[in-house]
């Protein structure tokens, strides 16, 4: 229970952060995805299950608040934190550079399917603009805030462990 409601709190924490420090933290019109790296970082500490559920309830969170259709976001971090969450099987508490590895990828892959559903399917086909303007420049800067957030979320979930531990 302990663990849920913290998982609720970086949720919350993540959008608020996202959503209203934009035009502070942003560099060459892109932000770092915040959601994106709690989603990854939880699917690759704790597994598939955990992965889903931060990604479904964190993507319908954005949709709720942003989307022009309810669900486009959820499915797309649901799909991310299942996929990174088969990665769990080879997580190392001492290894950083593999989930920021996985963040990457996965930043690549929520931006690639946010171009296939929002602007592919009507007809937008300047992929490269696209890539270069807005995919790459956000990968390099969620990657550049997920080497200090990853440390943080990695601590509080070492952290949980060791108190459920205890308690057992």
């Amino acid at each position: 229970m302990k663990r849920a409601i913290i998982y609720f709190v970086e949720i919350i924490i993540c959008f608020v952060l996202q959503s209203s420090l934009y035009p502070f933290i942003s560099l060459a019109r892109v932000m770092p995805n915040l959601l994106l790296i709690l989603v990854v970082s939880h699917a690759y500490m704790r597994g598939r299950t955990t992965g889903m559920l931060i990604g479904f309830f964190s993507g319908l969170l954005v949709d709720i608040i942003f989307g022009n259709v309810i669900g486009l976001y959820a499915m797309i971090l649901l799909l991310i934190g299942y996929l990174v969450g088969y990665a769990h099987k080879i997580y190392s508490r001492d290894d950083f550079t593999l989930p920021l590895v996985f963040i990457a990828l996965a930043d690549f892959a929520y931006q690639f399917l946010y171009y296939v559903f929002e602007f592919l399917l009507r007809g937008k086909l300047d992929f490269i603009y696209y890539f270069r303007r807005l995919i790459l420049p956000e990968i390099i800067y969620t990657v550049a805030v997920s080497t200090v957030l990853y440390k943080l979320l990695h601590t509080i979930n070492h952290a949980l462990d060791r108190n459920e531990f205890k308690e057992d």
